[in-house]
């Protein structure tokens, strides 16, 4: 399955695709010193986050899906240098409404998950 959305993305940032199908996606992202938030080399959430949102919006890959809600926790600390693998699965379908539950690991160990509410416009939100 291809691609659908997001395509201008900075991956090294937000995480390169390393599965997808129908309702489901699966990202890798190297952590590097440009998200680092302080001397001991904790990795900022917003780049967590922007992976899980990124993971979200490729299970849906629909071209125009945004981001309406999100609900996530943050379980662990990340660090430089960590590489995580965010897994996205479809939950529930209602109309134009996507759920989808995003999880972040680094190995087995869960770093932060998430339930991500997005929502297909028929057209691109700044149109």
């Amino acid at each position: 399955m291809q691609l659908k959305t997001h395509l201008k993305i900075d991956k090294s940032l937000s995480g390169e695709i390393i599965e997808l199908s129908e309702g489901s996606a699966v990202l890798k992202l190297k952590t590097d010193s440009r998200m680092v938030a302080d001397e001991k080399g904790l990795v900022h959430g917003g780049f967590i986050f922007s992976l899980a949102d990124f993971c979200a919006m490729a299970t849906v890959n629909e071209p125009t899906v945004v981001l309406a809600q999100a609900s996530i926790k943050f379980l662990k600390p990340v660090v430089v240098g960590d590489e995580l693998i965010a897994e996205g699965r479809l939950i529930k379908t209602e109309g134009k409404k996507r759920w989808v539950f995003v999880e972040v690991k680094r190995g087995k160990e869960k770093v932060a998950e998430g339930e991500f509410l997005c929502v297909i416009p028929e057209k691109h939100v700044l149109s």
